[in-house]
């Protein structure tokens, strides 16, 4: 870095291309979006040229680490900004740590972006900054659903066998502990991604009489399951799960009543710190220029663009990474996602997002994510009651 400088480059590796494209699509239209209006940044009394630019993943750990470098190397980028992705997300971090430069993610519990990065709750990174729900956080959102049914229910854990599943059944940290007291947990053992059967599974399940299932299924694996419990005599309540279902999911799973959390929604009581723009003027503009319904990670993506302004606006040298990266482990910032605090965060890098509890329910045009529970929100409105499958 040089004092002359008088470019700076906020950077973004999305996932364009491959699995993961559907998520990466608000990153894009926020940057899109910004980089037409935010030409200029102040610090320090100082002008300078801001620019963007964007990097595809391919949805793929492998060229999601050459997109960073790609940034760093060739956009010069100050800050690289990411979502999406339980491998994909991981490898971009892991490569600003090698790199010496700052990154910002978001949309992966906290307990499983560190453990994902070397197995150590309290490890503290010099780079790289998260924010994020924790597991805990689901669970007690999940129990709170489960217990508008009525009553101790006995919950079935739908979870697979690789670094997800094994976080969930942790003794100490995230779901368990979290879930415990409040209903009785049947775990049945993990199953393969992507599954083929479900039928050791559905049988232990149904031996112990399970009402309800909690799950961290892909979308497919979770609509085979729901195909061979309903043939084998399992009708479940009601499912919650955590992943890919916070956003509509298919005709089949329908009849489910999925219910699942939810991080950010056009009713969420919050601003952009840019731009004062609020959380349903987000999702009608985003609604306007694509066509397409609002997602969640809307409001985390602009949220990541907030961070990183704030951290090149108020660093002691913005031309310095350390200083960038010691701006953002001290932020405190009121966002279109709510108010990202990294000076109170349960361990270091991390700062916290609450989440309320949220149910598909059909509707004419498809389907509606309604809000549930708010115990973690109360300034959330509830707009429906939960809803059983039967």
């Amino acid at each position: 870095m040089v004092a002359s400088k008088s470019r700076l480059c906020i950077g973004a590796v999305v996932p364009q291309t491959g699995r993961l494209a559907a998520l990466g699509a608000p990153l894009s239209f926020v940057v899109d979006k910004l980089a037409s209006r935010r030409s200029q940044l102040r610090n320090g009394g100082r002008s300078y040229q801001l620019c963007f630019a964007t990097r595809d993943s391919r949805s793929d750990p492998v060229h999601a680490r050459q997109a960073v470098r790609d940034l760093v190397e060739h956009d010069q980028a100050d800050v690289v900004i990411t979502m999406a992705g339980t491998k994909v997300l991981p490898a971009v971090a892991d490569t600003c740590e090698t790199l010496g430069v700052p990154c910002i993610s978001t949309t992966f519990p906290w307990q499983a972006y560190m453990y994902s990065r070397g197995g150590e709750l309290r490890r503290e990174f010099a780079w790289t900054f998260h924010f994020a729900w924790g597991l805990d956080d689901i669970a007690n959102v999940f129990a709170d659903i489960w217990e508008r049914l009525g009553g101790i229910q006995r919950v079935g854990c739908l979870w697979n066998d690789d670094l997800q599943g094994q976080l969930l059944r942790h003794p100490h940290h995230g779901f368990v502990p979290a879930a415990a007291p409040r209903a009785t947990l049947i775990d049945p053992g993990g199953y393969r991604e992507p599954a083929t059967d479900f039928g050791s599974h559905i049988a232990h399940l149904r031996r112990n009489d399970v009402d309800v299932i909690t799950s961290a299924a892909t979308a497919a694996d979770l609509t085979l399951f729901h195909r061979q419990a309903h043939q084998a005599g399992l009708l479940p309540r009601l499912i919650t799960c955590s992943r890919w279902l916070t956003y509509p999911h298919t005709d089949e799973l329908s009849a489910a009543r999925v219910a699942t959390l939810a991080y950010w929604t056009p009713t969420h009581p919050h601003r952009s710190s840019l731009d004062g723009t609020t959380t349903a003027e987000l999702a009608n503009a985003y609604q306007d220029a694509t066509g397409k319904p609002w997602s969640q990670p809307l409001g985390l993506a602009y949220a990541l663009v907030e961070v990183a302004h704030h951290a090149l606006c108020t660093a002691s040298d913005v031309t310095d990474h350390r200083a960038v990266a010691q701006a953002i482990a001290q932020t405190r910032l009121a966002t279109i996602a709510g108010t990202l605090d990294w000076s109170r965060g349960p361990t270091p890098n991390i700062a916290l997002i609450p989440l309320v509890g949220a149910q598909w329910l059909p509707t004419r045009n498809g389907h509606h994510l309604a809000v549930v529970t708010n115990t973690a929100m109360p300034d959330v409105p509830v707009t429906a009651d939960v809803t059983p499958a039967h």
